[in-house]
């Protein structure tokens, strides 16, 4: 059955609330509520909002309402929550994992075509097959892939699997002659074609050397486009998110939520980022910013790609990669054509979110922002770092003084464990993942997932953040265990303090009067339970703008 309120008639339990029963006054009483106030966090039993709003919340000997035209819900005792914003992923991209070849986890290269294969016996295509997930890294050989194993499983279809991190595919030859690829081919600036000692494409394209093959696959329609929107939507609402920060996006992903959002199909808010890799970027930009009146979704800030990424060797490092000697990463950008997207948005009053993981890109944005906020005395925008992975140790205190947030993503770094090292050497991991040092610092972390990349299960996110383990608690003690985060700021970093990064603290983050009905019900006390056993939380109900979108069956 679909996850999502259009379909969901479900009781749980207790009374619930239909998508279409608005314009009245619902009481969810006892439950064992949680809000942030200025900062404290704050408990109640029970919430009181009408239509998209808060009313009131009621402590614990407060006397509750017993009018008979106010809908009253039953929470048995579980944990109420703000809804759980995150601050960078995907939602497209996360559809479309929905609806591909599922590489994740996978053992070897052989295993992953085998997944491949698997998948394309129930779901033939005389298309493109496209997958995501695989990473060399898991490997016992630690090695790229080849086009070889693609060609002899799939020798109908062209293939384009895409590395865990977004920052690398991995296509058969099939591929390769569609998008007109061959030994002579030459990367476009800030990509890599992978080539064997004849000068042979391998099959492996990273960051902008994607863009070949990303050209000649068809687009979905404006149908299927929004129903991987829907499909995507409704999934992460079952995860309890309630916003999500949508981190470039095209126009014809901004043109369907917008129709999404007239229809109010939207089962979660978007706040989206538009791509400055969109080819009609200019004519979009120019229109200004784009709100929905119930602030389903909104546009007020751009995107842009600085570097690529540590797994794959893109983050661009200041010093040689400790793993390949004379390679320090890729810079998406000239140096003038980055300051000169950064100034040219600021000027038009665009928050600048831009992704940067090695600490040669962070410092070469920052630089850029500092020069370009001078300019334009855009500070108030609150300009983000998308990552902020790999920091060199000065550059940590810029991101207080130019007011630029910290969009991090706590998975990352429990992912990143086993590898970061190795990339890195030991004294580069002091500026890495490095969460307490940027707080220490006075800088505002937003959290996220960067799903599809990892799972959008924020309660991983609040996990990792906490107790910086993987959910076998390993490494013992946390990793770089010093940059852990207290169960609070990490419950801030993905509630107000992301709510915050999107310039919509007075709208969401915390359950106050006058507020939106966003919120959430668990099973266990996030506050309460075992450090360890965060993760393993399950989400009840989802309401969004005071309508339930998700229901646990």
């Amino acid at each position: 059955m679909k996850k999502g309120y259009l379909a969901l008639s479900v009781a749980l339990g207790f009374a619930g609330l239909s998508a279409s029963s608005m314009a009245q006054t619902t009481l969810v009483h006892h439950v064992n509520g949680y809000t942030l106030v200025n900062g404290k966090l704050q408990t109640f039993n029970a919430i009181q909002f009408t239509d998209d709003k808060i009313d009131r919340l009621f402590t614990l000997n407060q006397t509750l309402p017993t009018a008979t035209d106010i809908t009253s819900i039953d929470g048995q005792g579980k944990t109420l929550l703000p809804g759980l914003i995150d601050a960078h992923g995907h939602v497209l991209g996360y559809g479309l994992s929905l609806l591909t070849a599922d590489l994740t986890n996978t053992s070897s290269e052989q295993d992953a075509v085998a997944r491949a294969q698997a998948f394309n016996s129930k779901n033939p295509t005389d298309g493109w097959l496209m997958g995501r997930g695989w990473n060399q890294e898991l490997w016992d050989s630690k090695q790229f892939p080849n086009k070889e194993s693609l060609d002899k499983a799939f020798s109908a279809n062209p293939v384009s699997f895409g590395r865990v991190d977004g920052h690398a595919i991995w296509v058969n030859s099939k591929a390769l002659a569609l998008a007109g690829i061959s030994s002579t081919t030459v990367a476009p600036e800030g990509g890599e074609i992978v080539k064997d000692d004849q000068g042979n494409p391998t099959g492996v394209l990273i960051d902008n050397a994607m863009s070949l093959v990303f050209n000649v696959i068809p687009e979905l329609n404006p149908q299927q486009l929004e129903s991987t929107l829907i499909l995507a939507m409704d999934s992460l609402a079952s995860y309890g998110l309630t916003s999500v920060h949508d981190a470039g996006i095209s126009i014809n992903n901004i043109n369907a939520y917008q129709q999404l959002a007239a229809k109010k199909a939207m089962s979660l808010r978007v706040n989206g980022m538009l791509s400055v890799e969109d080819p009609r970027f200019d004519s979009i930009f120019k229109q200004g910013f784009i709100t929905t009146a119930d602030d389903m979704f909104k546009v007020d800030s751009v995107k842009i790609s600085a570097d690529g990424a540590l797994g794959s060797r893109g983050a661009a490092l200041i010093k040689e990669y400790s793993d390949q000697p004379g390679h320090n990463g890729l810079l998406l950008y000239s140096d003038e054509q980055l300051g000169k997207l950064i100034l040219q948005s600021m000027k038009a009053g665009f928050q600048v979110n831009t992704h940067a993981i090695g600490d040669n890109a962070n410092q070469v944005v920052l630089d850029k922002y500092q020069t370009a906020i001078a300019a334009t005395d855009s500070k108030a925008l609150r300009h983000r770092i998308e990552h902020a992975q790999v920091l060199d140790l000065a550059d940590i205190p810029r991101f207080s003084k130019l007011g630029v947030i910290a969009s991090i993503q706590a998975t990352h770094a429990t992912s990143d464990k086993n590898m970061a090292e190795n990339r890195l050497g030991k004294a580069r991991l002091a500026g890495a993942y490095a969460w307490r040092k940027l707080l220490n610092a006075n800088a505002v972390i937003a959290n996220g997932s960067d799903f599809p990349i990892e799972s959008p299960n924020p309660f991983f996110g609040l996990h990792a953040s906490v107790t910086r383990q993987d959910h076998i608690n390993k490494p013992l003690g946390g990793w770089l265990a010093t940059e852990k985060l207290s169960r609070i700021e990490a419950f801030k970093s993905f509630t107000i303090d992301a709510a915050y990064a999107g310039h919509q603290e007075k709208l969401l983050g915390t359950l106050e009067p006058g507020k939106k009905a966003d919120f959430i019900l668990v099973e266990d006390d996030y506050f309460a339970i075992n450090p360890h056993k965060i993760w393993q939380n399950k989400v009840i109900a989802t309401w969004v703008d005071g309508r339930k979108v998700f229901a646990k069956e």
